[in-house]
């Protein structure tokens, strides 16, 4: 009898009003075990890359997926979590060679796919998959914002990665919005809404 293979998928960046929203998908290895996979806001920065690169080697496959700030703005953010949930189990199976069994998601509900699909309520604390996922997710995301503060220093990307925190408004306030804004998100339409008065 054939192996049952389960994707975990999960999604990082749905909050921050700047750039993409990425999400991970991964089919663990029973025969390679990842010690420590948790939630990736749970771990530090560090420990992230760590297991990030340990997933990478030791996963039976693994893929990645975004929608840009563009599509965000165009289909709003729950939709995009949806596409780039859908791109990333897409990219899985282009490396992967076939589809897996099933796909467990994190949250409550489920992009469109062609194969069995579950939704889990704090998925990335539960299952060792969606964890998995969730760290491709947010390793992939932070290493964009990071690229981003390189282009736009003056918005402190580095620093709080695009959410809304005191310092970024404070920038935006400043700079205005920069193309990789989300335009339709409230405190960056009314810094624009302001700007065009």
């Amino acid at each position: 009898m054939s192996a049952i293979w389960i994707c975990g998928v999960d999604e990082a960046g749905r909050g921050p009003l700047v750039g993409s929203v990425v999400a991970g998908a991964v089919i663990l290895d029973p025969l390679q075990p990842i010690l420590g996979l948790k939630d990736s806001k749970k771990l530090s920065p560090t420990r992230r890359e760590s297991l990030y690169a340990e997933i990478m080697l030791k996963a039976k496959a693994w893929g990645i997926g975004e929608a840009s700030s563009t599509e965000i703005d165009e289909i709003n953010i729950l939709q995009a979590s949806m596409l780039a949930m859908q791109r990333a189990v897409e990219d899985l199976v282009r490396r992967f060679g076939q589809w897996p069994d099933k796909a467990l998601i994190d949250g409550n509900r489920c992009p469109q796919l062609p194969i069995a699909a579950e939704a889990i309520v704090k998925g990335d604390t539960k299952e060792p998959a969606i964890s998995a996922a969730s760290i491709l997710a947010k390793v992939t995301r932070d290493r964009q914002m990071q690229s981003l503060h390189e282009l736009y220093p003056q918005y402190g990307f580095a620093q709080h990665m695009g959410y809304p925190t005191e310092v970024h408004f404070a920038a935006l306030k400043q700079h205005g919005a920069c193309h990789e804004h989300r335009k339709t998100f409230s405190p960056v339409r009314t810094v624009l809404e302001g700007s065009a008065k």
